[in-house]
């Protein structure tokens, strides 16, 4: 089946439009509105989001916020070392990437200063490591002192801490976890979201903390193998009650995140608590619980592409990705956005 086979979700993108920083001010990129029933495109900016949407809409956003995971230490014989982290166990211990891999095996210590280091506790058949951090203070405090954000790696410059610590953060971002931020919602801002409020359009927050699996590639020539990294998410009891509730407006999910956690509820009803996904949605997919999408643009051959093509139908997403890269919109993480009704 086309669908299912990865060179179907390849598509030409000219290198000067992978964009390497924000718009400022930040609702002021451009959005593309996709209307799934016509099948028509039209041309908007950020701003007018309030107008896209109706009365008794709802958005729903994920509320996580991305953490200082990249850190540079050094090693016992002064060589240096990098740890990545990409998921939070229990008791200061981490999944992470490590680089020199073949320097940090089971036992190898990397210090970041005098009150911080961490020991490798295992190393996985795929190369990732569990890691534990020794630290005289508060974790977290410590994290923020050593780490920086994670720059996607299509972002070809080094993090501008001025610049990426604010802007590579929703203005909502309020549960620390994620190694990457849910994109989608990098354009909204507190007048926006006031805008919205007063327009009649509801606003519900669920939390999935964005992994590893967001920078992993499919490799599979047929998509239907690939596997996803697990995530984490939690749905709270407000969430919960109003997932539950029977809604004459849209559900609107901001990004594939939200998305996620919406069609990784089991059952009929949402039920608060703490929860794990790997949930690979392409074409072919039914949704269950969504009526609309506001997203980003995608990688080549990515999954979130696959997605978006799952919801809006593949033929319309490629026709409104050529028209992006003819109308010069800005890719990716600091890119434009798309909304999908």
């Amino acid at each position: 089946m086309k669908l299912h086979r990865l060179e179907s979700y390849h598509y030409h993108l000219p290198e000067q439009l992978i964009a390497q920083y924000p718009t400022t001010p930040r609702d002021h990129s451009r959005l593309l509105v996709v209307d799934r029933k016509s099948g028509t495109l039209s041309h908007h900016h950020f701003y007018d989001l309030p107008s896209l949407l109706c009365k008794d809409d709802t958005l729903i956003f994920n509320d996580t916020k991305v953490i200082p995971a990249r850190l540079l230490g050094q090693r016992p014989n002064g060589g240096k070392a990098e740890v990545f982290l990409t998921r939070p166990l229990e008791n200061n211990r981490w999944e992470a990437l490590v680089r020199p891999g073949k320097k940090l095996r089971k036992g190898g210590v990397v210090f970041f200063g005098d009150d911080l280091k961490c020991v490798v506790e295992s190393v996985s058949d795929e190369g990732t490591r569990i890691v534990r951090f020794d630290c005289n203070g508060d974790f977290n405090c410590l994290l923020e002192k050593y780490g920086s954000i994670p720059l996607p790696p299509y972002i070809q410059r080094s993090a501008d801490a001025e610049v990426d610590a604010d802007r590579y953060q929703t203005v909502y971002a309020s549960k620390p976890g994620a190694v990457a931020a849910p994109t989608a919602g990098l354009h909204f801002t507190p007048e926006v979201m006031q805008n919205l409020a007063q327009c009649g359009v509801g606003q519900l927050r669920v939390t999935l903390h964005v992994g590893l699996g967001t920078f992993l590639p499919v490799q599979n020539d047929d998509i239907t193998k690939h596997r996803m990294h697990s995530e984490r998410f939690i749905i709270n009891d407000e969430a919960a009650r109003a997932l539950n509730e029977k809604s004459s407006g849209r559900r609107v999910c901001v990004g594939t995140t939200s998305c996620r956690v919406l069609e990784s509820i089991s059952g009929d009803l949402a039920t608060p608590g703490e929860y794990e996904t790997n949930i690979f949605i392409y074409p072919g997919y039914t949704f269950k619980r969504m009526d609309g999408l506001l997203t980003n643009f995608h990688l080549p051959g990515s999954t979130l592409l696959m997605l978006v093509s799952a919801f809006a139908g593949y033929d319309l997403i490629m026709q409104a990705y050529d028209e992006a890269v003819k109308e010069k919109y800005r890719f990716f993480s600091y890119g434009d956005a798309m909304l999908i009704l």
